[in-house]
């Protein structure tokens, strides 16, 4: 999302009855067979939708989220979320993130954690230093991978986690750009560009480490963005994905204009960001459903309005529009660009009436369809 453009800067005993409340007890399912207790989340029916949100902390790191901020987001929306998303960034904690998740399940969602392995340091266009893919690769983080796994298969109930996110976009440090870009001489294939292969390949030894150390309860998900910068043909998200055995589900970033001064190429629907990517998705997994992972638009904008924006996004998503999308999460924060007060993000439900009374009648409207599935 945007501040990750723009200012440097997207357990025990407690069983699943809090997550049947909520709707997702069809949605947890064994990828084979019969077994006491579900463990991964499976996509609702066509037609059917999960909802979450990313409810906004303070600090602009996405890991200080509270439950308060949950529950001011559900209070304007009108209805309960079925995950919540939130960063766990390992230059602060490489341990799974125990207490967040405890609280969110508490709450009666799934914890949906973005295993952000960046440094403190980390900012827009920069490489990583500390958690480069050549030394996930080469199995460094091995022993800290092996323990985060242990701990999210001892929290026993359904996470949802990804790896990498908006790795099209070269905001983040594991973008390909840093890593080999478009050379094709320096690892792996001679036929495929060095960067995005060296991403696939970090990808799955994550997933192999975490899942071997018995994870079994993680729904894995690849997260791309609407928009790929740079513009180049080896930066394609397709050439980052790490094959179906390694994912579950298919994200998405697609915002509109995420700050008050953003330029006049920013000013783009959903529908028109999302028709872009939506048949390069199902081309590339069409067995996969679709989550939009992150999406948002910004107050203060001259050229268009959060409401008006996300009224037409919520539309076209209920529509079936696009019949792989199977979830939607706002992305519900604010935050200081400069030191302008005018300049200042806001895409929070509770800070713009216009905005909250969408999503307030457009999510009772399809009551219906929301936190159902076929199963």
């Amino acid at each position: 999302m945007a501040r990750k453009k723009f200012s440097g800067p997207s357990r025990g005993g407690t069983d699943l009855k809090t997550v049947r409340m909520h709707g997702l007890l069809c949605a947890l399912c064994l990828a084979a067979g019969a077994a006491a207790h579900a463990r991964t989340i499976s996509a609702p029916a066509e037609g059917h939708f999960y909802h979450g949100c990313y409810p906004g902390g303070v600090s602009g790191e996405e890991d200080d989220i509270t439950p308060a901020d949950v529950l001011n987001y559900e209070k304007v929306a009108g209805r309960k979320v079925d995950w919540v998303y939130f960063s766990n960034n390992w230059y602060a904690d490489r341990r799974f993130p125990a207490e967040t998740a405890n609280w969110i399940r508490r709450h009666g969602a799934v914890p949906y954690i973005r295993l952000m392995l960046r440094s403190a340091k980390h900012a827009p266009g920069k490489p990583e230093r500390e958690f480069p893919l050549q030394s996930i690769i080469d199995g460094k983080f091995d022993p800290d991978l092996k323990a985060w796994g242990k701990a999210a298969a001892s929290f026993g109930s359904p996470l949802i986690v990804e790896y990498g996110t908006e790795m099209n976009g070269e905001w983040f440090g594991w973008n390909g750009r840093f890593h080999g870009a478009g050379k094709r001489d320096g690892f792996g294939d001679p036929g495929k560009a060095d960067g995005p292969e060296r991403f696939v390949a970090a990808y799955r030894r994550i997933v192999d480490t975490v899942r071997a150390a018995g994870a079994a309860n993680i729904t894995w998900v690849f997260h791309l963005d609407a928009s790929e910068y740079p513009e180049a043909d080896w930066n394609d998200f397709e050439n980052y994905y790490p094959g179906s055995d390694y994912v579950q589900w298919i994200g998405v970033s697609c915002y509109g204009p995420q700050t008050p001064k953003d330029g006049p190429d920013e000013n783009v629907s959903f529908r028109d960001k999302f028709d872009a990517m939506y048949p390069r998705i199902v081309k590339l997994a069409p067995d996969k459903p679709v989550m939009i992972s992150e999406f948002g638009c910004t107050a203060g904008y001259p050229g268009i309005k959060p409401e008006d924006w996300a009224k037409a996004a919520l539309t076209d998503i209920f529509s079936g529009r696009w019949p792989n999308v199977r979830g939607f999460s706002w992305w519900n924060e604010k935050w200081e660009n400069d030191d302008n007060p005018a300049h200042d993000t806001t895409m929070r439900v509770q800070d713009i009436p216009g905005l909250g009374r969408v999503f307030s009648n457009m999510l009772d409207l399809h009551a219906g369809k929301l936190g159902k599935t076929g199963g």
